[in-house]
């Protein structure tokens, strides 16, 4: 694949995450206004993890890492039939593992609350345990949309599969437009619950007419000798372990969060929302774009290695671009953007401070969680998820030891509120995905050679993104607070385009090459 036709494709990626980005903004901005940071919201967002880990465990780990790298080498090499049967082995082992999941989740929802959060008592408690059982069987609707994810991007579809999830946010929003007004939170959470799962299934319904067109009509059955078959399953324990000790680390960070006040698990909800927007859109979106490409690679031991050093330089550059400046912007402009987003109803301005301060303590570690995604994609081109997996044990056991440490002990010895707990525990996990982030490189030097991104551009992108969060940050001073949509969207404005000129007069070359494709259109 060209280099153009590989950017074609993370811009794709890009494109579809983003409007599904923006269906879940709006979701949480009406979230916010109904259900503020209070017991409903905390118990909503503590259960509400179980359909997210299901999604990123299958659709970003268990299916990119096992899945496609063997689905798309077949595409690639025109094997249609046997690349069909592939498909099908996989959605009936799906079948069966969601099946076994659905039903172990609702039966076992009061021990799971007890498991991620465990601080919650009485009402909070009771509210979380029937919202985790409504939540469980679309969660496993959402496996069979992974399942969607994996044959669209074999085949680069990425812009259907990535969309997909906007049918789900809408479908929650349309049940709390449609009820909120009239009903208590507590009934409302268990109603956008309800719509979650109907979201559930479109998301799916959506996707599959498509993807039975693509696998000609493929059908699940349960003949798993193929050696492409073998291939999946071999490194599907693996990549399945690897995903749930990285998701175990989210539910570690709500365990902690359920010690602390009233809120906690809400705010933490609030900011994750907006801190993994740049990581799902330029790191998944480069990685989304690169695994198949990767997989396909073909030739001597060298040449392979030179091939995908190569794309892995440009990804950890391109990346760079973008997630720098968000590194920036979230620390010096959080307040802006969570106000702007959030501030209504039952949100107010202490929330939105809440919410800026934990994404401050999340800058620590945006940079190496977008690149470790890259370096885990390469590693499972390389058909070897056992690597990722050794690490990611590495990155939860630091997180949880210190996160839990920093969360609940380091505000006492400081001397500071209790709330701040929160943010110091973004900021033990973002240095937790440093130390998975070298562990990953010096892993990858060894199997094809070093690689990094230009550290003479990185610093020019770090100094562009500093020069403009400074013109930013002038705008900012003549609002006193008063952060409506449009004004933030005139200071981001502002920071975007200072950004981008300064990066250009500094001859960054996605600057260049985007102000050269306007100039030309003009």
């Amino acid at each position: 694949m060209s280099e153009d036709r590989s950017r074609s494709s993370a811009f794709l990626v890009g494109a579809g995450i983003l409007l599904s980005r923006i269906a879940g903004l709006i979701r949480q901005k009406i979230f916010a206004y109904y259900f503020g940071a209070g017991l409903a919201a905390d118990a909503f967002n503590a259960a509400f993890r179980i359909p997210n880990l299901l999604q990123n465990l299958f659709g970003e780990g268990v299916l990119s890492a096992s899945f496609i790298p063997e689905y798309a080498g077949l595409v690639a090499r025109k094997e249609e039939e046997e690349s069909g049967r592939l498909a099908g082995a996989v959605l009936a082992a799906l079948a069966l593992v969601a099946s076994v999941l659905v039903l172990v989740g609702v039966l076992l929802a009061p021990a799971l609350v007890a498991l991620i959060a465990p601080g919650f008592t009485g009402e909070k408690r009771e509210l979380t345990v029937e919202l985790t059982r409504i939540f469980f069987p679309g969660a496993g609707l959402l496996v069979f949309s992974a399942w969607c994810l994996g044959i669209l991007n074999s085949h680069r579809r990425f812009f259907a599969s990535y969309t997909a999830p906007v049918v789900w946010n809408a479908a929650m929003i349309a049940a709390m437009i449609g009820f909120g007004p009239n009903r208590p939170p507590a009934a409302l959470a268990e109603l956008v619950a309800w719509a979650s799962v109907v979201g559930s299934a479109l998301q799916f319904g959506v996707q599959i007419p498509l993807v039975l067109r693509l696998t000609r009509g493929t059908r699940p059955h349960l003949d798993f000798s193929s050696a492409s078959a073998r291939g999946v399953f071999r490194n599907f324990v693996p990549a399945f372990v690897a995903r749930g000790v990285v998701q175990i680390s989210a539910f570690v960070d709500s365990f902690i969060a359920s010690w602390l006040p009233t809120g906690a698990v809400a705010t933490l909800a609030y900011a994750q929302v907006l801190y993994t927007l740049p990581v799902s859109l330029f790191g998944m979106a480069v990685s989304a774009a690169e695994l198949p490409v990767m997989s396909s690679a073909a030739g001597t031991q060298d040449e392979v290695a030179s091939y995908l050093r190569g794309r892995l330089d440009g990804g950890l550059e391109r990346i760079a671009f973008f997630i720098i400046p968000s590194v920036v912007a979230f620390f010096a402009l959080g307040d802006v953007v969570a106000a702007a987003l959030y501030e209504s109803g039952r949100f107010g301005r202490a929330e939105s401070v809440w919410v800026w301060q934990v994404l401050a303590g999340s800058t620590v570690g945006l940079l190496a969680s977008t690149w470790g995604r890259l370096y885990s994609s390469t590693f499972y081109a390389l058909r070897d998820t056992r690597t990722p997996l050794y690490y990611a044990v590495v990155r939860v056991v630091f997180a949880s030891a210190l996160g839990y440490m920093s969360a609940l002990y380091l505000p006492q010895w400081l001397g500071v509120d209790r709330r701040y707990g929160v943010a110091f525990l973004t900021v033990t996990s973002g240095a937790a995905g440093w130390v998975e982030f070298f562990l990953l490189r010096r892993a990858m030097a060894k199997r094809i050679g070093h690689t990094s991104a230009s550290r003479w551009r990185s610093v020019r992108l770090w100094l562009a993104a500093i020069a403009a969060a400074a013109i930013a940050w002038g705008f900012k001073l003549g609002l006193r607070g008063d952060y409506t949509v449009w004004i933030a969207l005139a200071v981001l404005a502002s920071y975007g385009v200072s950004y981008l000129l300064i990066t250009t007069m500094l001859r960054v070359p996605e600057s260049v090459a985007l102000t050269d494709r306007v100039v030309r259109r003009r």
